[in-house]
């Protein structure tokens, strides 16, 4: 019989199972901090004027990211701005994603003195896991826009509990957000691409966790879940290739976000654990996705649809 949850569990006995940086460890528990707690994500960086591949431009776009207002999305929602699209920002917190989509505008402004023709960046509510918030939200973003052209889906989070630990009802929550939240706004952005007859592009973000086993944290649901996603990208892109609709999935590493560094200040040998599994030896930077986004969602990748990009300094070659 399997154990109950609250019964002791015993210590494993296979030899090397408790090695020092290969295998999980159950006392790693961490779960997010609740959402008015968190300090607001900061720019990474400002605009620049260096010659690039036209290819590269998102002039004239609509991108509709989800959660855009704290962390990786943020700073991928600048992305999107700096490259010349609209940007909606979609997300659980939508006071969070007003601040920060007034912030994106006025920095904007400040380092485009004069130009007249500014960027809408629009914030909008959605519970991700929920299809009438999701429809709702998307119908929101056509009245403010007119459109949508391009969709990231970075909604999504991870706790550290051992499976047999693991609260069945945060699994539900972990699974609903990572996964249905996903599928949710890639088959609404679809639906709107296909009956306008208009080519788009989906980026996906998933995890390196969906292709390795994490260690020392135990978080085999979230690992399963980006699993989930990067062959959701790969299923979709082949399903939706007659319409001209691309989807791809990017993979990022060990990012050191705000969240990221509030573990690592309360665990500092986590950092040591996981930097010794990079080849790089150092983990990325939110602004390490700027350009893979970008790439993704332009015709600079018209020809790609169905990868997973991997952005996590080697760890899943070894």
């Amino acid at each position: 019989m399997s154990p109950h949850a609250d019964e002791a569990i015993p210590e494993p006995t296979t030899p090397g199972a408790q090695g020092n940086y290969r295998s999980t460890d159950e006392n790693m528990m961490f779960q997010p901090p609740v959402e008015n707690k968190m300090p607001h994500s900061p720019f990474v960086q400002g605009m620049h004027y260096k010659r690039t591949l036209a290819q590269f431009s998102l002039e004239n776009t609509v991108s509709v990211i989800t959660g855009g207002a704290r962390g990786l999305g943020l700073v991928m929602a600048q992305a999107l701005v700096m490259s010349g699209s609209n940007v909606a920002i979609v997300d659980l917190n939508k006071e969070e994603g007003e601040y920060q989509a007034e912030n994106l505008l006025r920095q904007f402004k400040q380092e485009n003195n004069g130009l007249e023709q500014l960027p809408t960046i629009t914030a909008h509510y959605a519970d991700a896991s929920n299809p009438d918030s999701v429809n709702a939200a998307i119908a929101e973003v056509l009245e403010k826009h007119g459109k949508i052209d391009n969709l990231v889906t970075s909604a999504g989070f991870t706790e550290n509990f051992d499976a047999i630990h693991y609260p069945y009802d945060r699994m539900q929550k972990c699974w609903a957000v990572n996964v249905d939240g996903t599928y949710l706004f890639a088959v609404g952005v679809a639906k709107h691409l296909i009956e306008r007859q208009s080519p788009g592009s989906i980026v996906m973000i998933g995890s390196m966790s969906g292709a390795i086993v994490n260690v020392p944290q135990p978080q085999a649901p979230y690992n399963a879940a980006k699993a989930a996603v990067r062959q959701l990208a790969a299923s979709l892109a082949v399903e939706w290739a007659p319409y001209n609709i691309r989807v791809n999935c990017i993979s990022p590493g060990y990012m050191l976000t705000a969240l990221t560094r509030k573990i690592l200040d309360e665990k500092p040998e986590m950092k040591e654990k996981w930097t010794s599994l990079i080849p790089t030896g150092k983990m990325g930077s939110p602004e390490d996705l700027m350009g893979p986004v970008t790439f993704l969602l332009s015709d600079a990748s018209k020809y790609v649809t169905g990868a997973d990009l991997r952005v996590d300094g080697g760890y899943t070659l070894i």
